[in-house]
């Protein structure tokens, strides 16, 4: 069996070395699998597929024989370390998360909820207000599934609508008869994208003034996944588990495609086998840093042979519109009918570049977003090759004081957080001159050449950072950023002043803060969950298996306004044509 070459890190040799022990069986075979599907999860994978990873003219057989027979390696359903399931290769524990989750998935989407459909059609009408002229109203018709259906998913890049529909769709089953104490759980993957869905959600319920009158019993409270669990601190367990279920109703996740498979496999295992599960999120954008991709999991399987004739009956009766989509005879996926995507952009018209980037960015075509970038005067998008390292400083001084030259101009902690946020630089990579760290090193020094900020020590005025682990105690969660500002309370000292719940600021002793960074820059990966009126996105000049359409998207649609791209051009193309690929058997298991 031939594997790819990997370097594979200290981990995955002693799980090897600990599987050969157990099974009392030093096999080349059982050594290299336990290796590779250690480096798999690592790398974001949830198995490895021996079939696809087996050598030109390799016996597979002789290779599985020699797993099934090396007495550490079971079936589906059986408990072992490693789990053989139709060719793919697992941990256990990867396996069974899995397995459990796609079982949930599966179960929820096949429950129809009994509605009163002449209060809905009544709401969705007040709610959304005239239906649109010869097109299908993608937000109303999500609304219709969400009162329909267990489990809803609704993708859409940024703009299409999602916080503003889960809203409604909140309104509208706070309406239906008996759900006067509907228990709603709003959560989000990271303290970042709570803190926006919960502004969001502020703004979207504002905008229902008059049109419903149960407006003040949508809840904006939003927590992380691992506070709505109930996370035990120092441990891997929850409070809420199968065991001790969610006390809701109804469960919203946001920015869903950050969520990890061992995570979404908790909180769907937490949750009562009648609560409504509705995610959120954007199915073109990166999977999570961690194992799995979920949502883009989710999405595929859904996205098979359209809507049944039952749900097309419901969302017509109920919107008073027609379904765009064509009825298709044979089987369909089990969650066709929870899947809505959102396809209409409020945010990027159809003059935007920023549109018109990501759409061709996202549909691998190249040489369109080629031709976008070198088209004079396109709004809101500027492209220039990446410079060489000894250019870098001068080249990057007129952005950087274009987006970071005034943000200290304010005596308000309030407005100068504000005005940091307003732009940001994003990065491919972590490391190097190109990564976050030689940026924010590039940064500091324009910064200080104009007398901006002085960064002759680690803490200094307007220094910013960003936290990079949870810390309960401090109500601090990974991705929040802070600026470094004098102390009014005690002069000569500095602190970090973070937004607060609601209005105002909160500031915390530099000398408490859990981990963080210095956050002028940031890598996308981070920078999920976040948006800005500007970005610049810097791309490395030279080729990167971490260079992908998914995270040129991501970065990409961060931006409300303008996007400046520094990207040579063969390393755009073969980004763009670069997609993540994660093994994993959910999509397998949710289409059965």
């Amino acid at each position: 069996m031939a594997f790819d070459t990997a370097d594979y890190r200290d981990i995955d040799y002693r799980f090897a070395d600990f599987l050969c022990r157990l099974a009392r069986n030093e096999s080349s075979e059982l050594r290299q699998a336990a290796l590779r599907v250690s480096s798999a999860v690592g790398q974001g994978h949830i198995c490895i597929d021996l079939v696809a990873e087996a050598g030109e003219g390799e016996d597979n057989n002789q290779f599985v024989d020699a797993l099934c027979s090396s007495g550490v390696v079971g079936a589906p359903g059986e408990f072992a370390p490693l789990v053989l399931d139709d060719n793919r290769l697992y941990l256990y524990r990867y396996w069974k998360y899995e397995a459990e989750l796609a079982e949930k998935i599966k179960e929820k989407s096949g429950l129809t909820c009994q509605v009163d459909s002449a209060l809905l059609r009544d709401g969705l009408a007040r709610l959304f207000g005239p239906l649109p002229d010869g097109e299908t109203d993608w937000q109303r018709v999500a609304a219709a599934a969400g009162l329909r259906g267990s489990c809803t998913v609704i993708s859409g890049g940024p703009g299409t609508g999602k916080t503003s529909t889960v809203v409604k769709i909140i309104a509208l089953l706070l309406e239906q008869p008996g759900n006067e104490g509907l228990r709603v759980a709003l959560t989000a993957p990271t303290g970042k994208a709570a803190a926006r869905l919960k502004e969001a959600i502020r703004g979207a319920r504002e905008g229902l003034a008059g049109a419903t009158s149960v407006q003040d019993r949508i809840p904006d409270e939003v927590t992380t996944i691992h506070r709505l669990l109930g996370v035990i601190p120092g441990s891997n367990r929850f409070r809420y588990h199968r065991g001790n279920l969610l006390p809701y109703d109804v469960v919203v996740v946001d920015e869903a495609s950050m969520v990890a498979l061992p995570l979404m496999a908790r909180l769907v295992e937490a949750m009562t086998p009648n609560a409504r599960l509705i995610l959120l999120g954007d199915r073109d954008q990166l999977a999570s840093v961690e194992a799995g991709a979920v949502l883009g999991d989710i999405c595929d399987a859904g996205d098979v042979r359209g809507f049944s004739p039952e749900f097309r009956r419901f969302v017509e009766e109920t919107t008073g519109g027609q379904l765009e989509e064509e009825i298709t005879d044979g089987v369909r996926s089990p969650l066709a009918d929870s899947l809505v995507i959102l396809r209409k952009n409020y945010r990027f018209g159809t003059d935007s570049g920023i549109g018109a980037l990501s759409r061709a960015i996202n549909d691998g075509d190249g040489d369109r977003a080629l031709a976008i970038l070198r088209e004079e005067g396109v709004l809101g998008v500027t492209w220039r090759g990446t410079p060489s390292a000894e250019e870098l400083d001068q080249t990057l001084a007129p952005e950087v004081l274009a987006g970071y030259g005034d943000y200290l101009a304010y005596d308000d902690p309030a407005a100068i957080l504000a005005a940091f946020d307003r732009f940001r630089v994003l990065c491919a990579v972590r490391e190097g001159r190109y990564g976050v760290t030689g940026l924010n090193g590039a940064i500091e020094r324009i910064l200080a050449g104009r007398g901006i900020i002085s960064p002759t020590r680690r803490w200094y005025r307007g220094r910013p950072v960003m936290v990079t682990v949870n810390d309960y105690a401090l109500r601090l969660f990974n991705g929040d950023v802070g600026i470094t500002l004098p102390d009014p309370e005690n002069p000569g000292s500095l602190a970090v002043f973070f937004p607060a719940s609601g209005e105002g600021v909160r500031k915390v002793s530099p000398l408490r803060l859990p981990s963080h960074e210095t956050v002028f820059a940031m890598t996308v990966h981070k920078s999920q969950g976040s948006e800005f009126d500007g970005i610049l996105m810097v791309i490395p000049p030279f080729e990167s298996p971490v260079l992908t359409r998914e995270l040129l998207y991501t970065g990409i649609t961060r931006a409300r306004a303008s996007v400046g791209l520094w990207c040579g051009e063969e390393v755009l193309r073969a980004c763009v044509a670069r997609r993540i690929e994660r093994r994993s058997g959910l999509r397998k298991a949710l289409s059965g």
